[in-house]
This record gives C-alpha cells, sequence and structure tokens, in this order.
C-alpha cells in the first residue's frame, strides 16, 4: 500500500521541513511548524524503514526541499531590500523570512491521511514480522465468572422423596431431598468469541462449566475430591445481516425472544441459561423516531429420534413465532409488548401396545426437572411410570404468552421497570389426553408473572445499583417443566411464589447480587423450597 499525497500537500510538506529555520516567524507560527516539520521527518524515516519510499527517494526529496528552501531565502530576501527604506546598514541586523501560515484544518487533515496510511501499512509489516495472523483483529473475546453461596431451605412438612419419584401422574425423579437443608458453594465460568467474519457475517462461540446432561444450568458445586469441572461448548453461531433491520441467526445461540430485563431474572417460561439450536430470523423496522415493530420467527429441534421399525417416536421440535411494538419516548422510556406462539411438536407421550415396550418409549422426554402431569408410557406391559418405566408427558403444548415491560427513565440514570407476563397451554384437552393416557388430569394450564425493579437498569460501574421483587405462579401444565427456571423452587412448574434481592457494583465490571426465593407447590404433592443465592460477579 503506497501513501498518495495529495498537489496541495507538496508545499506544506516543504514548509514542515524547513521553514521553521526563518528568523522571522512568530512564536505562535514557529510551534507549529516545528511540530509539522517532526512529524514529516519522522514520517520520512518510518517510510524507509518500512519499505514504502526507498533511500534515494528520499534522499531526493530532502534535496528538493532543501532547494525550495534556499530559493525561498534569496527570493524573501530580494523582496525585503527592495521594501527596505535607505538606512545605514547595521552589521547585527539579521535578514528576516516570513515563512507562510499553514491553516489548522490543512495541518489536521495533512497528520490524519498520513496517520490512517502509515497505519495500515505498519499494521501489516507488524503482522508479517510477528507472525499474527490477520484474522485476530476480527475477533473479540468475552467472558464472565460467577462465584455462588447458595442455601435450599425445605418445609419440615414436605413429602418424602419416595413418594414423589414413584408418583405416576406427577412424577418428580429427579427429587432426591425435600427435608434436609443444604448448602453449596459454586461456580459459573463462561468464555467465548465473537467474530466479525464480513461485511454482513458475524458469528460466535462460548464455553460454559455445567454439567453436560442439563440444559439449564451451568452451576457447578465446588469440591476438590470431585476432580476437574466440565467445560462444553454452549454457543456456536452465525448471524447474517442483509439488511439493517433483518437479522438471521443458525446454529446454537441464546434465547431469541423477548422476555424481559435479563439483569434481575424475569423470565416466566424459559431458564436464562438456556441455549437454543435451530434457525430464527427477526424482523425490527422503525416506523418512526419513537415507534418500532419486531418480530421474530424459528425452528428450534429439541431431540432427534432415529425412527425404526420397532421404534415409532418422531423428533421432538419447537416452532415458534413473536411480535410486538415498541414506543421510546425523548427521555429514553420505553414501552415494549410482545405476544408469543409456542408449538412443541411431538412431546407428548404415546402408550405402548401390550407385548411391544419399545414401540413409543421414545415419546419420553430426555430432560426433565419436575411438575408436569405424567403417565406411564409402559403400563399395559406392567413397567410403570416411577417405577421401571418410562414416563410420558400426558399434555401436548401450544402456548400463548403475553409480555409486556415499562421502563420509566424519568429519573435517569435511575430507572423504574414494571414486568409482567402470562401463559395459557391451549394445547391442554382433558377428553384427549384421557383417550391417549387412559387418566384424567386437572385442568392447570396457566401461569403469570410481576415485577418492579428500581435503580441501574444494567450493573456496570462502582455505586451502580438495582433493587428487585417479583410473584410468579406457573401452574403445572402451563409450560414444559424441563425448560424453565432453575432457581424457582429448584425448577419444573406447579410452582407458585416471590422473589426479592438486589445487586450493588463494586467497580468495573465487577458486582455483588443476593436474590431470595420463596416458593410452594400449587396442587401438587407438599414441596415447599426457600432458596438464598449470594453472588460475586466479573466479566471481560
Amino acid at each position: 500500500m503506497k501513501i498518495k499525497a495529495k498537489n496541495w500537500m507538496i508545499p506544506w510538506l516543504v514548509a514542515g521541513l524547513f521553514g521553521t529555520q526563518a528568523q522571522g516567524v512568530l512564536a505562535g507560527e514557529r510551534e507549529s511548524l516545528e511540530e509539522v516539520r517532526a512529524t514529516t521527518m519522522n514520517l520520512i524515516e518510518l517510510l524507509v524503514q518500512e519499505g514504502v519510499l526507498s533511500k534515494e527517494k528520499a534522499d531526493a526529496l530532502l534535496k528538493q526541499a532543501q532547494a525550495a528552501k534556499q530559493k525561498a531565502q534569496e527570493e524573501a530576501a530580494s523582496v525585503a531590500e527592495a521594501a527596505a527604506p535607505e538606512a545605514p546598514p547595521v552589521a547585527t541586523q539579521s535578514k528576516a523570512i516570513r515563512v507562510q501560515y499553514v491553516p489548522e484544518h490543512v495541518k489536521n487533515e495533512m497528520r490524519a491521511e498520513i496517520e490512517q496510511e502509515v497505519m495500515k501499512k505498519l499494521n501489516y509489516k507488524a503482522g508479517e514480522r510477528l507472525g499474527i495472523p490477520e484474522w485476530i483483529d476480527r475477533v473479540e473475546w468475552t467472558g464472565a465468572l460467577r462465584l455462588r453461596y447458595q442455601e435450599d431451605m425445605f418445609n419440615e412438612f414436605n413429602t418424602p422423596p419416595v413418594f414423589l419419584r414413584t408418583s405416576e401422574v406427577q412424577n418428580m425423579s429427579s427429587v432426591n431431598n425435600t427435608t434436609e437443608d443444604r448448602d453449596r458453594q459454586r461456580i459459573r465460568a463462561l468464555f467465548g468469541a465473537n467474530l466479525k467474519i464480513n461485511e454482513w457475517l458475524n458469528g460466535g462461540i462460548r464455553f460454559t462449566t455445567g454439567m453436560l446432561q442439563t440444559p439449564v444450568t451451568p452451576n457447578q458445586t465446588e469440591g476438590f475430591s470431585q476432580g476437574k469441572f466440565v467445560f462444553g461448548l454452549d454457543r456456536a453461531f452465525l448471524e447474517g445481516k442483509p439488511y439493517d433491520w433483518l437479522t438471521l441467526t443458525g446454529g446454537r445461540f441464546a434465547n431469541p425472544f423477548f422476555t424481559g430485563n435479563p439483569t434481575f431474572n424475569t423470565d416466566l417460561l424459559w431458564d436464562p441459561d438456556l441455549a437454543f439450536d435451530g434457525f430464527t430470523a427477526r424482523a425490527n423496522p422503525a416506523i418512526n423516531n419513537h415507534w418500532r415493530v419486531f418480530s421474530t420467527v424459528g425452528a428450534f429441534p429439541i431431540e432427534e429420534i432415529e425412527s425404526s421399525d420397532t421404534n415409532k417416536a418422531r423428533d421432538k421440535w419447537l416452532y415458534a413465532a413473536q411480535g410486538g411494538i415498541e414506543w421510546t419516548a425523548s427521555n429514553d422510556t420505553k414501552v415494549k409488548l410482545g405476544v408469543a406462539y409456542y408449538d412443541f411438536k411431538n412431546i407428548e407421550g404415546e402408550r405402548n401396545p401390550v407385548n411391544d415396550s419399545l414401540k413409543y418409549a421414545g415419546t419420553a422426554p430426555l430432560w426433565r426437572q419436575k411438575g408436569n402431569s405424567t403417565f406411564s408410557i409402559d403400563g399395559l406391559n406392567g413397567n410403570l411410570c416411577g417405577d421401571t418405566g418410562p414416563c410420558g408427558l400426558a399434555s401436548k403444548f401450544q402456548l400463548i404468552n403475553f409480555t409486556g415491560e415499562v421502563d420509566l427513565a424519568t429519573f435517569d440514570p435511575v430507572h423504574v421497570i414494571l414486568h409482567g407476563a402470562y401463559v395459557q397451554n391451549i394445547g391442554f384437552d382433558q377428553q384427549e389426553i384421557l383417550r391417549r393416557t387412559g387418566n384424567l388430569y386437572k385442568k392447570e394450564n396457566e401461569g403469570y408473572e410481576l415485577s418492579l425493579m428500581v435503580g441501574n437498569p444494567l450493573i456496570k460501574k462502582l455505586h451502580d445499583w438495582q433493587v428487585f421483587g417479583g410473584y410468579r405462579r406457573l401452574e403445572r401444565d402451563a409450560m414444559i417443566d424441563g425448560f424453565t427456571d432453575s432457581n424457582f423452587r429448584l425448577g419444573g412448574t406447579d410452582a407458585k411464589g416471590f422473589f426479592v434481592g438486589g445487586q450493588y457494583g463494586l467497580g468495573k465490571n465487577a458486582w455483588l447480587s443476593s436474590r431470595y426465593v420463596s416458593a410452594d407447590e400449587i396442587s401438587g404433592l407438599p414441596f415447599s423450597v426457600d432458596t438464598f443465592f449470594l453472588d460475586f460477579n466479573g466479566r471481560f
């Protein structure tokens, strides 16, 4: 890459090299010209060192400038002598040369153009010398660490675990403890990179701690006798923006749907750490300076099943769409409303026929927490759910979800955020469930949440703060229990209760947060849990 100087720059380049030797330059002009001269001399030296300009051409440029300077001195002396009045010569009088003033905007433009062109060349050369590949400049590294103290406090009247695990209609096979309080030190680590591939295509990868068999929590309980922590790939996606208002994403990525402010976890349906696999398209065109519409559609594989002559289960999918509108006031106050439809395909269980224990065994969910209505897939063959047989989900899941948020910025930087959400599983059909499972279940297919936050919407620096609280109710079959918040009643549905908490900034990218959650069952077997979290967070 060669530096192309404009024609009008040549006089100023010459003046910058040699004009400051004149004696009649004013002090302010002398200082500015000395700066230009020093910059120009350093530039020529760098250009020679980097191979942009040969030594011969540099010497020629210096000689040309010297000749121009000598000529300018002679012409200035002649003009001064002709204009001076007749007077006896004074031996100590020196000849003054007036150098043309270089306007400030001309110097700034010269400096910016020189710096831009030279740095491009130097960066390329430095990369060659050090062996650094060009793509390293298009990678942004990100990460976060969280140290957590967690205390689980159980009600003394909770149902013993053995009865929860053997229940057919509401099987809780993942519950091992219901009465003994538990204290844990836990850790979460995230490390990833945002990739700038070209002008319209980006990507990302991220690794996280967490148990490989659970999709909803990256926490790992500390204890050095347990060996090494597990570190797995949690994000891997490509994201294209063919237009400013359209984003296309494929791979494994964060939840693409509007669910509320993530800093104090107001998500009624989804665990905040859940990754979505598949494809999504998001459109966010602006109507004017205050109004914007948004929409998201996507197809997400939940579980791929290889069907065969003996296995008639089908692939499990989620098809989803969300639309909404956002209004922003002049003072950054925002109101955002969205409605979503989530259609889970082939998620419900099917009963095996007599003497065939494999035909629909694959309809059992690969991952569950607790709460959903269940039944024995292989009950006709004596393999009961909760005993030796697989458990199937009784209901189909087709959800209508409304989400709204008001962010008042009147007292900025302190905000007041009011959040609300409602969900109904319109796929719940008592008669269809009775026909498919042989059981009759109570209709419990709704949920809602209300919450309030006061403080800084994001904790970024020292003394940023926020306090929050809310109430949540999520009935048994309002949502698939495997994907809900793993911290609220330790995960799942059939849960109601409140949460309060706060966060405080300890410095740039470092903060302390705490949350207290108290949750009970709605209608199932008694199982109440109060949980306290204290987190020390850092990000980079």
